[in-house]
């Protein structure tokens, strides 16, 4: 998949995905469990990341 297909989210949307506080989603971001970039002074979160993470935890959870 190129960048050009790929969904760009935003931190609250994360948050609002995965159920999860603001504090935390920065903690998975920096802690690189959850890949993000920045662009000028806002943090975007490719949709297959938080994709890739929640099969990562299913996989890790069984």
């Amino acid at each position: 998949m190129t960048i050009a297909t790929t969904e760009l989210l935003t931190v609250p949307e994360v948050m609002e995905r995965l159920k999860l506080g603001r504090s935390t989603v920065y903690d998975l971001i920096r802690s690189r469990r959850l890949i993000s970039f920045t662009i000028g002074r806002a943090r975007r979160i490719p949709a297959d990341a938080v994709r890739e993470f929640i099969d990562h935890e299913i996989g890790e959870a069984a």
